[in-house]
């Protein structure tokens, strides 16, 4: 999202000859709320959303039986153990959005990109154009999931929108891409030009010792300058990035950069070097979100257009924007543009809709993604001919009617021992079954921790890997 949040639904007809999903007719619209799905798959539960965390649910990570679910107000536990009785643990209140969160063996992290007066979990909103205000990282002890503590917070340029874990090969330390953007002159820190990203080093042993360690120019050309047009055709210009996925195994990373994507080589998690740029002065308006396939050959970069505030998924925008763009890794490095994906069922005009974040479903020898669309809700994708991504499955409410317009759906979406996780702004965290013979062995396979945007290469018939 470019900043704290606050369609017509036609229902799909698979067209067996083509294997694509094309909409259907206004007749078949849902009520607000009322579910639609394909036939392959099931919703399994809702657990509502807290009463006690007064904001948007926001993004996921994963560890053991536990799913850890942010909000711009705070962060829940869950335990899902056995996922059709997913419950509750525990949550905790200490606002500050957007709260992306991420889990390493006792700790969690939290961005926070909104700027308050102090780093404690009792603070306020105050300007950025006030040099004592703080925004960066929060991190948690949360090795009792019923009570976690707050340990430790780093402030960091222009704070954290979103963040990245890059574990060193011996596992003393783990670093922190932090990833923030949007600067102004008024910021005393906070100024243009702001061309970089922050790297936090978390001594393991003693996590309270973590500090920012560099600060990494990515753009010494300034970037992309964008072009200042009304929406939907104004391109942004690169003032920092808005989310990175690393590769650690592979000693790769994919940067989404406002106007830029990019390949970083990270074998040296302290400096990483920029490897390859790729721009689409066409159809992205904003570069979001990056997902590497398993082998590392791929990147599924994601437009954020209308900041996930605007109905983007109806005939008028078009299937091209507000889209997912397949990029191959050719052999020399480079990024070779193959094709792009957006959902084909139209939203209402009600809907904010556009292509977020999603992870990769573990099937030996395909290319499958889930993902998440707001009120465009759930799609799973099949990108192993990257040139003609497929939809195989999808989840999807009517018009979020607990919400103002344009300011509900789903945030996140992710793969997780069998299951799909959805993290809804209002409506709490949603656990779905998909029953396909595409990903049907992707059952078997089972993960100890899972941080989306930092991936690891999955075990194949249900060996354990610790994310």
């Amino acid at each position: 999202m470019l900043a704290p949040r606050r369609a017509l639904i036609l229902v799909a007809a698979l067209v067996a000859l083509a294997g694509v999903m094309a909409p259907a007719q206004a007749a078949d619209i849902p009520a607000p709320g009322e579910i639609v799905m394909s036939p392959n798959i099931k919703h399994v539960t809702n657990v509502p959303k807290p009463p006690a965390l007064a904001d948007i649910h926001t993004d996921m990570a994963f560890q053991g039986d536990y799913a850890y679910v942010g909000n711009y107000y705070g962060f829940s536990i869950y335990n899902i153990r056995n996922p059709k009785r997913t419950s509750l643990v525990s949550s905790v209140v200490c606002p500050g959005g957007q709260m992306d969160v991420s889990v390493y063996g006792n700790l969690l992290f939290g961005s926070v990109d909104s700027s308050r007066n102090n780093d404690s979990c009792s603070s306020t909103g105050q300007s950025a154009t006030v040099k004592e205000s703080w925004e960066g990282i929060r991190i948690f002890d949360v090795s009792n999931k019923s009570a976690p503590t707050y340990i430790k917070s780093v402030e960091t340029n222009c704070g954290s929108h979103t963040h990245t874990l890059v574990p060193d090969r011996r596992k003393q330390n783990v670093y922190i891409y932090i990833s923030s953007y949007s600067p102004n002159d008024t910021f005393p820190d906070c100024k243009t030009p702001h061309d970089l990203i922050s790297i936090v080093k978390v001594p393991l042993r003693n996590p309270a010792a973590a500090t920012v360690i560099s600060t990494p120019n990515l753009f010494p050309d300034g970037g992309n300058p964008g072009v200042q047009l009304p929406y939907p055709d104004g391109k942004s210009a690169t003032t920092g990035c808005h989310d990175i996925t690393a590769y650690p195994e592979k000693g790769i990373a994919a940067g989404a950069c406002m106007g830029d994507g990019i390949l970083l080589d990270i074998r040296n998690p302290e400096q990483p070097r920029v490897t390859a740029t790729v721009r689409d002065e066409t159809n992205f308006a904003f570069w979001h979100s990056a997902t590497f396939n398993n082998e590392g050959t791929k990147v599924i970069f994601t437009d954020e257009l209308g900041g996930g505030t605007r109905a983007t998924c109806n005939e008028a925008i078009g299937p091209n924007r507000g889209a997912n763009a397949y990029y191959d890794i050719t052999r020399r490095g480079q990024l070779q543009f193959r094709s792009y994906f957006k959902i084909a069922r139209h939203q209402d005009d009600s809907e904010n809709c556009v292509a977020h974040n999603g992870s990769l479903i573990p099937v030996k020898g395909r290319d499958i993604m889930v993902q998440a669309w707001y009120q465009g809700g759930i799609s799973v994708v099949d990108f192993t001919d990257s040139a003609n991504p497929r939809e195989i499955a999808f989840f999807e409410r009517g018009p979020d009617s607990t919400a103002p317009a344009l300011a509900g759906g789903i945030w996140s979406a992710y793969w997780y021992n069998g299951y799909i996780y959805g993290s809804d702004f209002n409506l709490g965290l949603d656990v779905l079954k998909l029953d396909d013979w595409r990903t049907n062995k992707a059952n078997g396979v089972r993960m100890r921790s899972l941080n989306a945007q930092t991936q690891a290469s999955y075990p194949e018939w249900g060996w354990g890997h610790d994310h």
